[in-house]
């Protein structure tokens, strides 16, 4: 089971580096087939016009085919 966590938390780690986004203050804990985003979510220096909640979005649906079931945000969002 921690193997798997490792492996999941990889994988999500690796999704969000391919976002302009950034996770610096972001913790990710895992839970089953359940990821929590908790912290703060800024924009890249060099993306700071993108939408922070369309990213959200389009991470969790990323996520999800990937076999996490749910995402939670508990996040601040700062541009």
């Amino acid at each position: 089971m921690a193997n798997e966590n490792v492996m999941m938390t990889k994988m999500v780690r690796g999704q969000l580096a391919r976002r302009p986004i950034d996770t610096s203050l972001l913790n990710i804990q895992i839970t089953g087939t359940t990821v929590y985003f908790v912290g703060v979510l800024r924009a890249m220096r060099d993306h700071a016009n993108i939408d922070l909640r369309e990213e959200m979005n389009h991470i969790s649906t990323i996520l999800r085919q990937k076999g996490i079931r749910e995402v939670v945000w508990e996040v601040s969002l700062r541009s």
